[in-house]
């Protein structure tokens, strides 16, 4: 099936409730966050991630400073601006987004290697722990921005840089002579390549996130090989020597992926993980990887998924625990992990539209994703707290993860730039097309064009009430499918006014509306 997009570019989101929220990160959200990658927030979290890729430059000496994973803030940063550019340009804001490219661009090494931490701490162990140190996860994030930049500006300066960088990849994995059979601890790579391919049809960018999923839990196990190649050192030793090497579920690595049968280990990973296999599946047209996704994406949905959209309930190791253990004090549901169930379920969506997708995504969004933020957009959770005991809650051993204030940044900062980006995006989840339908898969209110020649304007008081209304400009004849949510126990749909029997018209959570649509019309579905 050929599945459009919402060019974001054709797309307002103008309700007191989205709108709020998109108008917060971009004027609030996105130079906070810039503040903190620099270092400028008082009491704040160092983050020295900037500082990392000048150094990497060349361009002043220092130290690394940060996680392994630093640079993917920067990334994830770009990315939620490249967004931001699509809902209202910012000249300003862009200049300093191309400065931050040339930065990128200028620590970038001749064979196209890309990574701070390596370049600066440790240029002789490229590529020697994949299991543990993120090098793929990195390069996954700095491919996003790169996608996203082009696909907002029309720029192609972060294009080519992360195109190189994946070429670079190309060259040192893969099944052929000298080349490393490895994948990566943390999945990210896969889904990235996966839009990279989008944007260039360039084949070898799918055949390589085909060749990380295929050789995943294969054996020998590679994370045991590169082990014993480094001497049997560890980068992390947080549950002991090498556990990550070790805890091969914990990355999704015990089995090859035909073979999982459940949702296991850290739900990041996960959730980035099979976000890469549904889009694999469905631009490969392998319907054996879409029966992996809908076989996992069932287990976790109906055992493993909190009422909120969170997942990954255990605080050790971030991951999912056994069947229905959601308990409420110690949850860990972690932003990353709803924002990474939503990637999940918008591929799966774009597989075959059924509404049970959308109905996740949409409870992951309102529920946990944006949770994930202070209303004031300066402080931002990353364990999603569903139950606080003044005393004990982020204070004792069994409880400090679930914390009762949303700190201003973090060490590790994956959740605060994610949420910017997955909030400046919405727009790419509310709705989407195929060759013959413009489908309405959550509600916000604004103001989009379709490839079918007409333009909707919605009016809506959603999420507080229950009605969204949709006027039609211009005249086509064509279908429009807007999602009857499950939850609802009770919705009615009307298009002009007359009311239109669900029963007959509705097919796996979607009604599908066709006519020649004219000016003026319209399309009210109530909740």
């Amino acid at each position: 099936m050929n599945v459009l997009e919402v060019d974001l570019h054709k797309l307002t989101v103008s309700d007191p409730f989205l709108g709020q929220y998109q108008q917060l990160v971009r004027d609030v959200v996105i130079p906070y966050q810039w503040a903190a990658l620099n270092d400028r927030i008082a009491e704040a979290e160092p983050s020295h991630a900037i500082e990392n890729f000048r150094i990497a430059a060349g361009l002043q000496d220092g130290e690394f400073y940060g996680m392994v994973f630093q640079d993917s803030d920067v990334a994830k940063w770009l990315e939620a601006v490249a967004w931001s550019l699509c809902q209202k340009p910012d000249a300003e804001l862009e200049k300093t987004a191309d400065e931050v490219i040339e930065l990128v661009a200028a620590a970038q090494c001749e064979d196209g290697y890309l990574n701070t931490y390596f370049t600066v701490k440790a240029p002789d162990e490229r590529w020697t722990n994949l299991a543990e140190c993120h090098e793929l996860y990195c390069a996954g994030h700095l491919i996003e921005a790169g996608v996203a930049f082009f696909q907002a500006t029309g720029k192609r300066r972060l294009l080519e840089v992360v195109c190189r960088l994946a070429d670079h990849i190309d060259s040192v994995f893969g099944l052929r002579e000298n080349q490393l059979r490895g994948y990566p601890g943390h999945p990210e790579i896969e889904l990235a390549l996966m839009r990279l391919y989008e944007v260039t049809q360039q084949p070898r960018y799918m055949a390589l996130a085909n060749y990380f999923v295929e050789q995943r839990g294969t054996q020998p196990h590679f994370y045991d090989i590169e082990y014993e190649k480094r001497g049997k050192t560890s980068f992390w030793n947080t549950y002991g020597p090498a556990w990550m090497v070790m805890d091969k579920p914990y990355s999704q690595a015990h089995l090859p992926l035909a073979e999982q049968t459940t949702a296991v280990g850290h739900a990041v990973r996960f959730v980035y993980l099979m976000a890469g296999v549904a889009h694999l599946a469905r631009l490969s047209k392998n319907e054996g990887k879409r029966q992996d996704c809908l076989r996992l994406w069932k287990n976790m949905v109906q055992r493993q998924l909190y009422i909120t959209g969170g997942i990954g309930s255990q605080s050790s190791g971030e991951a999912f625990s056994s069947d229905y253990d959601l308990p409420n004090d110690t949850v860990y549901a972690e932003s990353c992990a709803s924002i990474g169930l939503m990637f999940f379920a918008k591929k799966m969506l774009e597989n075959e539209h059924r509404g049970e997708y959308a109905d996740v995504m949409e409870r992951a969004f309102y529920n946990t994703v944006l949770a994930g933020m202070q209303l004031d957009g300066k402080r931002f959770f990353y364990v999603n707290p569903l139950e606080v005991v003044p005393g004990i809650s982020g204070k004792a051993v069994t409880h400090r993860a679930v914390l009762p204030t949303r700190p201003q940044w973090y060490a590790c900062a994956c959740c605060p730039p994610n949420v910017a980006r997955m909030v400046s995006s919405f727009g790419s989840y509310a709705y989407s097309e195929n060759e013959d339908t413009f489908f309405i898969d959550l509600y916000a209110g604004g103001t989009v064009k379709t490839e079918k020649g007409i333009t909707l304007t919605c009016e809506t008081d959603f999420p507080h009430g229950g009605t969204a209304k949709y006027t039609i400009k211009g005249e086509a004849e064509t279908t429009v499918a807007i999602r009857i949510p499950a939850w609802s126990e009770k919705s009615l749909l009307t298009v002009n006014g007359e009311a239109v029997d669900l029963n007959a018209v509705t097919k796996d959570g979607y009604a599908y509306i066709t006519r020649a649509w004219k000016d003026g019309d319209t399309l009210a579905l109530t909740m």
